[in-house]
C-alpha cells in the first residue's frame, strides 16, 4: 500500500502539472457551459408564465439544444479524456529509462500499474464532478429551479456511470501503452479503437439489419413485424459498442419519462416536457432496474480491460539496461 500511495501522489502531481490536463479540463468545462447556457435559456423561454414541471432540472443534461446534449458530448468525446490520460502511462517510463528504476525499488511491481490506473480514475472523477457542479450552478441561475433529492440522486448515478465508462477507455489506453513501446503507436491504436466503436459498429449494425430484415414501403404501409425485427437486430449488434451502452443507460437514468432504454418513437425535450404534465415519471429505483444490464456490462468491460492490462504488465520483462 505504501508503494501505491507514493506512485499515486507522483502521478497525480504529473497530471495536474501537465498542459494536457489543463487543455482537456478547459475544453470539457467550456463546452459544458456553452451547452448548458443554450439549453437553459431555451427552457426558460419555454416555461415562462407556466407552472414549472417536476424534474425540469435534468433537462439541462439531456436536452440537445442547437448542437448536442451534455450527455451526448461526454458519450462521444469522454473516451478521449481517458485515452489522453493513459496512452503514454507505461511506455513513457520505458523511453525515459525510469521504469526499471521503479521496479528496482522496494515496492510490489503491481503497485505501478495499479497506481497509474487509480490516479487516472481520480483525475477523471475530479473533472466530471467539477463540470457537473458548474453546470448545476449555472442551470439553477438560468431556470430558477433547485434540484430535489431525486434529481441529485440521478446526477450522482450519472457521474458514477460516466466515471466507469471513461475508465474503460483509460484501461484501453494503458493496455496499449503496455503492449507498444512507442507512445505514438499506443495513441493511434487507442484512437483507432475509439473510431471503430463510435462509427463503424453502428454502421455495421444498420447494414446487417437491412440485409437480414429489410424494411420496405408497400401499398399497405410498413410491415410492423419486419420493422420490429429490424430494430431488434440493430439494437443487439450496436450494443457491442460501449458508447451505445453508456448512452442508453445515462439517458434512461436522467430522463424519468423514459420507460425503456430505446424506443421506435423519439421525442425531443419539449415533447417530453409536455408529456410530463400528463404522465408520472418513473421512480429512481425502477429506472435503475431498467438499465441494470447496461450497468453490469459497463462494469464488466472496465474491469476486464484493466485485468488484461494488469496481466500483460506483470508478465512483461523489464530490463534494467
Amino acid at each position: 500500500m505504501h508503494g501505491i500511495l507514493t506512485i499515486f501522489r507522483k502521478e497525480m502531481g504529473d497530471h495536474f502539472n501537465s498542459l494536457r490536463f489543463i487543455l482537456i479540463s478547459a475544453l470539457i468545462v467550456m463546452v459544458g457551459v456553452i451547452i448548458t447556457s443554450m439549453v437553459g435559456m431555451a427552457i426558460k423561454e419555454e416555461v415562462k408564465g407556466m407552472a414549472k414541471p417536476t424534474l425540469l432540472f435534468l433537462l439541462l443534461f439531456t436536452s440537445t439544444g442547437k448542437l448536442f446534449s451534455f450527455v451526448q458530448f461526454i458519450g462521444f468525446f469522454g473516451p478521449l479524456l481517458g485515452i489522453f490520460l493513459g496512452f503514454d502511462a507505461i511506455n513513457r517510463e520505458r523511453v525515459s529509462r525510469t521504469l526499471s528504476k521503479l521496479v528496482s525499488q522496494p515496492i510490489f511491481r503491481d503497485s505501478i500499474i495499479n497506481a497509474k490506473f487509480l490516479s487516472g480514475v481520480t483525475v477523471i472523477g475530479i473533472i466530471l464532478v467539477a463540470t457537473v457542479l458548474l453546470i448545476s450552478g449555472l442551470g439553477i441561475r438560468l431556470i430558477g429551479v433547485v434540484p430535489g433529492v431525486e434529481e441529485v440522486s440521478r446526477l450522482v448515478i450519472y457521474v458514477i456511470i460516466s466515471l466507469l465508462y471513461i475508465s474503460f477507455w483509460l484501461g484501453i489506453s494503458i493496455l496499449f501503452s503496455v503492449i507498444f513501446r512507442s507512445t505514438a503507436t499506443s495513441a493511434l491504436a487507442s484512437l483507432a479503437l475509439w473510431i471503430f466503436f463510435s462509427f463503424f459498429v453502428g454502421l455495421g449494425a444498420s447494414v446487417i439489419a437491412d440485409a437480414v430484415a429489410p424494411v420496405s414501403q408497400t401499398a399497405s404501409g410498413v410491415d410492423a413485424e419486419m420493422l420490429i425485427k429490424h430494430e431488434k437486430i440493430q439494437r443487439i449488434i450496436s450494443s457491442f459498442s460501449p458508447m451505445v451502452l453508456y448512452s442508453d443507460a445515462t439517458t434512461t437514468i436522467l430522463d424519468p419519462m423514459r420507460k425503456t432504454t430505446r424506443g421506435l418513437i423519439l421525442m425531443g425535450p419539449l415533447e417530453r416536457l409536455s408529456m410530463s404534465r400528463f404522465q408520472n415519471p418513473l421512480p429512481l429505483l425502477e429506472s435503475i432496474f431498467i438499465v441494470i444490464p447496461h450497468l453490469i456490462s459497463i462494469v464488466a468491460i472496465t474491469f476486464l480491460c484493466f485485468g488484461i492490462c494488469y496481466f500483460v504488465f506483470m508478465r512483461q520483462e523489464i530490463r534494467t539496461v
